[in-house]
């Protein structure tokens, strides 16, 4: 009897073993010409539609499901433009691996509403890109930010070494969670595997403002259970450099509760700055002189703090709460050195330039969203934001132990802001319209003392309206909107306000053209205002020569925008062709002027400006699923047209990235060159840059390590000043920057049931301080 049921316990036993590491294996194929389907979709659920598993097909069609416990499934098999196939799995009734066969998907005959049929992982609509994660590329990853990498998208910029995105030049990047516009630090907290899609809208709308591109990362949603993350990154020689962060998230039926926490600083002593100043005198005397940098020290470091409530119903409504809480603090930022005259270099001060600042910006965003019957959502948003911020410079020239010049400036920042925002969106079909209102309204009061004692009450109110319908004729898909912007501006002592009105215009043609690529046309026309420390009544001193002046008159302009983008897509080849033209009649840009024995540096509403910018990228891969790679080249010439001067200046640019897998190992390099920006009189450059990164995952840890420039022994940025007056060309060293070695260590892991989320809209906030800070 015993030994009866101890085989039959034992049998049960194996069985279980057995079962728990099933193998399901296919085959898809194209069903007019039979050919091998790659980068399908495979989603393996339940058979009350829980998810299980998710997989891509590879180059020759087919995909595999590991370790799959007994019972009953459903395998859903999908790709754009294809009829959808629906497969019932019993896996109860095997006792062995299971091959389903080859699966034919057939084309649908049904003409798709605004997207471009393309069988990969990215499905192109007029506006943005849906980017489905390959199982390699969430592998290799680490956060948000490091599959970003993975992906390869045109025009960023990425560096999963120091977990940073960026857009060449500048330009405002908009990340987003579900809808939610959020900052990096919380696409940081993302896990991979939570990543459904990565929404890439590089035509974003009018809702979007000014935003040149916007990152939607849609994510699963646990409904019981949470997750834990930590990403610790510091360098060998530890006070120089470290980004470490913890994140965590638990989840209750309907309710979720999330936090996260990043430190980071920095610590450099090889700092030092070059300075060659040319000035013109009133007379026509000329003075050429130049400063010999010493060693200095940046010192400094930020926190971030948020927590988040959200409750949620499914395809009924959600209620969202984030606070916010960011501190920075540089209480160093150093720089010495000697200042001689070229024409007679005996004639020569010491120099010494420091500058200490820190700021805190607590916020909290209330948000609330309503899905109606008929495709129609409602969403609001208030977000309240104050900004406190302190700078302190200290500037001094001498000679023989004799101050000749002395420079004590100290800003005090206090601004208060509120943001509301109403949006109604109804989806018909291929068509779309949408429509909203935000309204902006802040009180800044800041105070400057630098010898003499200015204090700036400032009141500012924005509010834009737009509307924006979206359709589809044949095989063009366009978008037509039109928004308002009311801007208006007080500062007190000053005898008038300003109250300016603007229409902001969108149009946009996407034509898909055969071959998996098309054409599109952007023209719109956006609206730019004044910055709050621009317009300020106040001047401060740079240096013995050079004062910095606001310029409460400044007035509002429009800049007007054409781009024309072509772009294929075949295989394991992707290729962009982008070309930009843009103008900005009265642009707020810099001048100078003499003004007695000093030079004022202030700004005013010049003449125009414009750019003329023309991009390529190429991306090939994945290769054997292991290798992509990505080259972009491009160049932009600017037109800087001021009231009393006209500037040109051309610049070529370049960046590449490489990425390969295998097994459990991850390698990542990238090269950029230089990106430099052209506005006013100053050229801004950019930042010529390469890295290795080496990586090794293991379940729920990775363990990376990268090199940050090791083949330059002098990381540098420069800029340039033309003015006719008083021009320089400046060069910042960072010695710790280059040849630099880090220790990155990443730590996820999740538990719990996930379900389809439901998506928040929107979300404001206002990260601009008010304050005007000078320096050189």
């Amino acid at each position: 009897m015993k030994q009866g049921l101890i085989v039959m316990l034992l049998c049960s036993v194996i069985q279980g073993v057995f079962a728990q590491n099933l193998r399901v294996t296919g085959k898809v194929l194209e069903s007019k010409n039979r050919e091998y389907f790659e980068l399908a979709n495979v989603v393996l659920l339940t058979n009350d539609s829980v998810f299980v598993s998710g997989t891509t097909t590879d180059i020759h069609g087919d995909f595999a499901f590991e370790k799959i416990s007994a019972g009953d499934y459903l395998i859903i098999i999908s790709a754009i433009g294809y009829v959808t196939r629906e497969l019932e799995l019993p896996l109860s009734l095997l006792r062995a691996n299971h091959s389903l066969g080859e699966i034919l998907l057939e084309e649908d005959a049904i003409a798709l509403a605004d997207v471009t049929v393309s069988a990969s992982n990215t499905s192109s609509y007029s506006d943005r890109k849906l980017i489905y994660p390959s199982d390699r590329q969430v592998q290799a990853s680490t956060n948000g930010v490091s599959l970003l990498q993975q992906l390869m998208l045109p025009k960023l910029q990425v560096n999963p070494l120091f977990n940073e995105v960026s857009l060449p030049g500048g330009g405002e990047l908009q990340f987003r969670v579900n809808g939610v516009k959020v900052e990096i630090k919380e696409i940081l907290a993302l896990q991979p595997s939570e990543v459904v899609r990565v929404e890439y809208h590089d035509n974003p709308g009018l809702r979007y403002g000014n935003a040149e591109v916007v990152l939607d990362y849609i994510v699963r949603r646990p409904e019981t259970g949470g997750s834990f993350g930590l990403d610790l990154s510091d360098a060998f020689d530890l006070p120089a450099w470290g980004n470490n962060a913890v994140s965590a998230k638990i989840n209750h039926k309907k309710s979720e509760f999330s936090a996260y926490y990043s430190l980071s600083h920095r610590d450099f002593d090889k700092v030092s700055r070059e300075n060659q100043e040319h000035f013109v005198y009133p007379d026509g005397l000329v003075l050429d002189r130049i400063e010999e940098g010493e060693s200095g020290k940046l010192k400094g470091g930020w926190q971030y703090l948020s927590a988040t409530y959200s409750f949620q119903e499914p395809d009924k409504r959600m209620f969202n709460a984030t606070f916010r809480f960011s501190y920075e603090s540089w209480p160093h930022k150093d720089y010495a050195g000697s200042l001689y005259n070229v024409a007679d270099p005996t004639d020569r001060v010491y120099m010494i330039d420091h500058t200490a600042d820190d700021g805190s910006r607590p916020a909290l965003d209330l948000y609330y969203q309503e899905n109606l019957k008929n495709d129609q959502t409602l969403v609001f948003n208030l977000v309240g934001t104050y900004n406190k911020s302190n700078i302190h410079r200290f500037y001094q020239e001498g000679r023989g132990g004799a101050l000749l010049t002395d420079v004590n400036n100290h800003v005090a920042g206090n601004k208060y802001s509120i943001i509301g925002e109403g949006i109604y969106e109804k989806k018909r079909g291929a068509n779309r319209i949408s429509a909203g209102l935000r309204h902006t309204q802040s009180v800044t009061d800041n105070e400057y003392l630098n010898g003499y004692h200015y204090k700036t009450e400032m009141d500012q109110a924005l509010t834009y309206v737009y509307g924006e319908f979206r359709g589809k004729w044949t095989k063009l898909d366009y978008s037509l909107g039109l928004g308002m912007t009311r801007s208006w501006y007080k500062q007190k002592g000053e005898a008038e306000d300003y109250e300016d009105y603007t229409f902001n215009p969108r149009l946009s043609l996407h034509y898909n053209l055969p071959g998996r690529s098309f054409i599109r046309l952007n023209a719109n026309i956006n609206n730019n205002n004044p910055s709050l420390s621009n317009l300020s009544a106040v001047e401060q001193m740079i240096d013995s020569l050079q004062i910095q002046r606001g310029n409460p008159n400044l007035k509002p302009y429009n800049s007007y925008n054409v781009a024309l983008t072509y772009e294929v897509q075949k295989g394991l080849y992707y290729g962009n062709i982008w070309g930009y033209y843009e103008y900005q009649p009265k642009a707020i840009m810099d001048e100078k002027f003499w003004e007695g024995d000093k030079i004022v540096q202030t700004w005013n509403n010049q003449k125009d400006w414009q750019r003329l910018s023309g991009r390529a990228t190429v991306r090939i891969g994945p290769i054997r699923n292991m290798l992509q790679f990505s080259a972009t080249g491009g160049v932009n010439h600017y037109m800087s047209n001021g009231n009393t001067y006209a500037h040109r200046y051309t610049n070529w640019y370049a960046n590449m990235q490489l990425s390969a897998t295998y097994k459990k190992c991850m390698l990542a390099m990238a090269l950029e060159t230089n990106w430099n920006w052209f506005y006013g009189e100053t050229l801004s450059g950019g930042e010529n840059i390469h890295y290795i990164m080496l990586q090794y995952s293991h379940k729920h840890l990775a363990v990376g390590v990268g090199a940050f420039n090791p083949f330059i022994n002098n990381y540098k940025v420069e800029a340039e000043n033309r003015s006719q007056y008083a021009s320089y060309r400046r060069t910042n060293y960072i010695g710790e920057s280059s040849r630099m070695f880090a220790l990155k260590l990443t730590y996820n892991f999740s538990f719990g049931r996930k379900f389809n989320p439901g998506q928040k809209k929107v979300d404001n906030q206002d990260t601009e301080s008010g304050v005007m800070n000078t320096g050189k």
